[in-house]
């Protein structure tokens, strides 16, 4: 006896859980873009040195980052529903680029917060009231 959803209904219920997952990672991708754009203008209006963009990188680092889990989350969901052999070979194609891309951003944040460590250990004031490195 077929289940009365179906085949054809429960491919329609993942395609439409795909969407809604896709969807909220290019939601999440927008959302850090335009805060880190706007957060770069307000910067670059108040004449901040470089150093002063790596916070900015390292949050749009986050939220490209939290978009890829998504965008991934939702090829994983597609292919669900009875893969073929050229699905399970598209997914495993898209993990590994969307895998790499998510470990060189999750390095680069990385390489970020010890840069921004290192800045504010040298403005930090020392012993003496001035800032350290200073004389």
């Amino acid at each position: 006896m077929e289940h009365p959803w179906g085949q054809a209904s429960l491919a329609n219920l993942v395609d439409l859980l795909v969407m809604l997952v896709e969807a909220a990672g290019a939601v999440v991708i927008f959302v850090g873009a335009a805060i880190a754009f706007t957060q770069f203008v307000g910067a670059a209006i108040r004449g901040r040195h470089t150093a002063g963009f790596v916070p900015i990188r390292l949050g749009l680092g986050r939220f490209l980052t939290l978009g890829l889990e998504f965008q991934l989350a939702g090829d994983i969901l597609r292919t669900a529903v009875a893969p073929t052999l050229r699905e399970i070979a598209e997914l495993a194609a898209i993990a590994t680029i969307r895998t790499a891309l998510n470990y060189f951003l999750n390095k680069e944040i990385q390489e970020a917060r010890t840069e921004l460590r290192g800045l504010s250990e040298m403005t930090a004031p020392g012993p003496g009231g001035t800032a350290r490195g200073t004389p």
